[in-house]
């Protein structure tokens, strides 16, 4: 029986979440994850390698996956698709893999009316300013598109309340360590542990 889990992670643009799924992804302490690779139908940028950083696709064939229900979510930003293969996800978790979902509080929204047993996680930075000061820092965006992140705010912070847990990623090593811990405590369930270890208790109990 799988004991594999799937998490959910979400934060609004410039919190660190990126850089904390991959730090916790290149640990050597926390193994046996994966961060799930979505599809997209944007263009492949400089750097970006196909199956690793993205699935790129084509519109007609996004969409041809949306008719056949292929996706476990998926959401269309700024005339872009962006989807969650529900059969790549599945493949991941009978191979024994705890599975990372990079998504929003929308797409959490719609894989927890697919799936019941997944964790979610949200980050917050540690205040609005920081964050703001953050999104500026990392030159990705126009003052426009600075200000339309830090609108969506609010938005965002509304679902809080709907996740699992909740990490401040005010110092990066501390909220790794948080990260970490909750890795660490959902595998240690009983629900997962009893399936683990179900010839150890049986021997105790013969």
């Amino acid at each position: 029986m799988v004991t594999s889990r799937l998490y959910i992670i979400s934060a609004p643009s410039g919190a660190g979440k990126s850089s904390l799924i991959q730090a916790l992804l290149n640990s050597h302490v926390v193994c046996n994850t994966q961060l799930s690779v979505s599809h997209t139908t944007r263009a492949i940028r400089p750097g970006e390698v196909q199956g690793i950083h993205y699935e790129f696709v084509s519109i007609k064939e996004f969409e041809k996956m949306i008719d056949e229900n292929a996706f476990l979510e998926y959401a269309r930003v700024f005339g872009h698709y962006y989807g969650t293969s529900y059969r790549g996800i599945r493949k991941m978790l009978q191979k024994g893999v705890d599975v990372f979902l990079d998504i929003d509080w929308q797409g959490a929204k719609q894989v927890r009316d697919k799936i019941s047993n997944v964790c979610s996680i949200f980050i917050l930075p540690p205040s609005k300013e920081e964050l703001k000061k953050r999104l500026s820092n990392r030159a990705q965006d126009s003052r426009e598109n600075i200000e339309w992140r830090m609108a969506q705010v609010v938005t965002e912070i509304i679902h809080v309340v709907d996740y699992d847990y909740l990490i401040i990623n005010d110092e990066f090593n501390t909220a790794l360590f948080e990260l970490k811990s909750i890795i660490y405590a959902e595998r240690l369930r009983i629900k997962c542990q009893s399936i683990r270890y179900r010839s150890l208790i049986a021997k105790f109990l013969s």
